[in-house]
């Protein structure tokens, strides 16, 4: 296996486990009935998850 071959599976763990946290904060989100705090148009914005 190259470095090449290395670094891009390596990048591709990293976006799955990104992917993973996110759908689990959303999770958490909801159960918790909070707010999700995001930067939208470099603005920073609270809103629902849904």
């Amino acid at each position: 296996m190259t470095t090449t071959e290395k670094q891009t599976e390596l990048y591709n763990k990293i976006l799955l486990g990104l992917e993973k946290v996110y759908e689990k904060l959303i999770e958490f989100k909801k159960q918790k009935n909070t707010e999700l705090v995001i930067m939208q148009d470099n603005k920073i914005v609270k809103v629902k998850p849904e």
